[in-house]
């Protein structure tokens, strides 16, 4: 089995190769691409492989412009930050992903089913991978939460979350009018009902709002700093790996 890697974080990509050299050794993974323009000119010019793994979200865009360059044969594994919002879409077609950090046991059930759908996915037109484009660029994503707050239930809608983020293990969300609730969901869960487009995971404790950032400077150390309209209990960086993709998530709106 030839596979082809599309990913832009270099140890991403390796480890997710090592993955694969664990649960299928028979297969060679022929390349590792980490842009779309990487990924367009090598489809274009090799042969298309048994299995493609693609990220979503690149250094030079989200990974559909890719279908839209190339005709993909190719059964395709996403590998995504960003979760169930594509699930239903990605499923009808017989696709699937695996959500980071992924698990050796997520990565053979992907495996499984793509072997069980592997002639399917060969017979697909270009045609279906377009409209699968279409879904998964208009996701549907929660537009509010419910939330236990003094002994009731009431409703917080997503436009008024300026960030969420964790504190002693706990999640909370911060309103733009500066309150604070406790919310029983993960931030990994909270994370793949949010646009990612409106929502960004800056670190492993927060979750910030596009409308929320008020100034963005350089820092110390190759970093960024976030300034938001509702104060931070800390100051909010972006280290130098992931400087690119802020910086390319707030521009491309």
């Amino acid at each position: 089995m030839r596979i082809v890697i599309i990913e832009d974080e270099i140890k991403a990509a390796k480890s997710l190769a090592g993955l694969i050299a664990k649960i299928r050794p028979e297969a060679t993974v022929e390349t590792m691409l980490h842009s779309i323009e990487s990924a367009v000119a090598y489809l274009n010019t090799n042969p298309p492989p048994d299995l493609l793994f693609m990220d979503v979200q690149l250094s030079d865009g989200l990974c559909f412009e890719i279908f839209r360059q190339v005709k993909i044969t190719s059964p395709v594994i996403f590998c995504t930050a960003y979760g169930e919002y594509s699930m239903d879409a990605i499923k009808s077609n017989g696709v699937d992903y695996i959500l980071k950090p992924f698990s050796a046991s997520e990565l053979e059930a992907a495996f499984t089913k793509m072997d069980n759908f592997r002639n399917f996915f060969q017979q697909r037109e270009q045609s279906d991978w377009l409209e699968l484009i279409r879904r998964l660029d208009k996701p549907e994503s929660k537009t509010s939460f419910l939330i236990f707050h003094n002994n009731r239930y009431m409703t917080v809608r997503t436009e008024q979350i300026a960030f969420i983020y964790i504190k002693y293990d706990a999640p909370y969300i911060v309103t733009f009018q500066q309150q604070k609730y406790i919310i029983s969901q993960t931030l990994e869960q909270l994370q793949a009902q949010l646009s990612p487009r409106q929502f960004y995971r800056l670190n492993r404790q927060y979750l910030i709002n596009f409308d929320a950032i008020k100034e963005v400077e350089h820092y110390s150390g190759r970093k960024l700093a976030i300034h938001l309209a509702v104060p931070a209990e800390e100051q909010l960086t972006v280290g130098k790996d992931k400087m690119t993709q802020f910086l390319q998530w707030m521009e491309n709106r």
